[in-house]
């Protein structure tokens, strides 16, 4: 059975459950990350996802860990986000303990999915390995000690021999945050603009010359300022749809897409 691939919700349900009705029932869902925050309906946008069950996958993005790291009491909250009503909810813990299970990479069918990237010198099964890591700590016990070293943009690149905060950061970073590289393999995580902005000296993590999973495929959504692309070995879903733009999905792996317009100024400024 084919599996639909959609792309940031960011608390945005309504485009979704429009999406839904043009997919088949029952039909595998997978949701690239980014789930809550700066749309209008967090809440409901999570139960809603949770409530899918088995039928979807969906990985961890940043604004979802942005919400564990609140929830946890390690990090504040910003101005703009729209997740208290998550946190000021009966069902507060089910759903934090719901969404702290989601995973940060996923592969099926010849395709790998990721919120933001993957780092040049990962392969599809070091990704999902290193994945796995970070999913073990959130899961754990000990949680909320795990996100408080989460923060922070070094080391921006990865060596082996990585270990403890650094390599958990460094994993996180690559999965949920990544838009450019530097030709070292080096992270450029304050960089948010469109690929025809990035820094001098810097690609699209996908373009690096020695990028290990250039045989197979990677679909990720997190950069709305590329928005959609559909190559042969990357196809990006984040085209907007909290900005006003679209909600897009792609049907594995024949790769039919569908786009449903989102209604302009969704986000929260």
């Amino acid at each position: 059975m084919p599996r639909w691939a959609i792309g940031d919700l960011q608390g945005c349900l309504d485009p979704l459950r429009a999406l839904l009705r043009r997919i088949p029932a029952g039909e595998p869902l997978v949701f690239v990350g980014d789930l809550v925050n700066r749309g209008p309906q967090s809440l409901a946008t999570l139960r809603f996802v949770r409530d899918l069950g088995e039928r979807a996958v969906a990985l961890l993005g940043n604004h979802d860990l942005h919400l564990l790291a609140v929830a946890a009491g390690v990090r504040p909250p910003h101005a703009d986000d729209t997740v208290q009503e998550i946190l000021d909810a009966p069902d507060r813990a089910e759903l934090i303990d719901w969404l702290r299970r989601r995973p940060l990479a996923f592969a099926e069918g010849g395709a790998l999915y990721v919120h933001a990237g993957v780092l040049p010198p990962w392969t599809a099964a070091q990704t999902l390995a290193l994945a796995a890591e970070v999913e073990r700590n959130l899961r754990g016990n000990h949680w909320q000690r795990d996100l408080a070293t989460m923060y922070g943009n070094e080391p921006a690149r990865w060596h082996d021999d990585l270990r403890g905060a650094e390599r958990t950061r460094c994993v996180i970073n690559a999965l949920t945050r990544l838009r450019v590289v530097r030709p070292d393999g080096a992270m450029e995580l304050k960089f948010k603009a469109g690929p025809g902005q990035a820094p001098p000296g810097t690609v699209p993590w996908f373009d690096h010359p020695a990028r290990a999973t250039r045989d197979g495929v990677v679909v990720f959504g997190h950069w709305s300022t590329l928005g959609h692309l559909a190559r042969p070995d990357v196809v990006c879903l984040d085209s907007g749809c909290v900005w006003g733009g679209a909600l897009s999905a792609m049907r594995w792996p024949d790769r039919t897409l569908l786009q449903q317009p989102c209604r302009p100024g969704a986000a929260t400024d």
